[in-house]
């Protein structure tokens, strides 16, 4: 089982954990809701888990620039 992180917007890959037993708690996927968890993890059929989170480069852009948020893509 491996969690995998890549940004939502550019889909940069971010990172990876490998391991057999990550445990959702210790990474803090209990405390999101229900439509959080629907709109960020991706539950794959080999048990691997994508997580949509935001990178630094996309985070600095919408805080610039938070009308890209209407838009379909920020990365036009």
């Amino acid at each position: 089982m491996a969690i995998r992180y890549v940004c939502r917007y550019c889909n940069h890959h971010l990172g990876d954990i490998r391991h057999q037993e990550v445990e959702e708690e210790k990474l803090g996927f209990h405390a999101l809701s229900a439509t959080e968890r629907e709109q960020m993890l991706q539950y794959q059929e080999n048990g691997d888990i994508i997580a949509q989170v935001c990178c630094e480069h996309c985070q600095e852009t919408i805080q610039r620039y938070p009308e890209l948020l209407l838009q379909t893509d920020i990365l036009q």
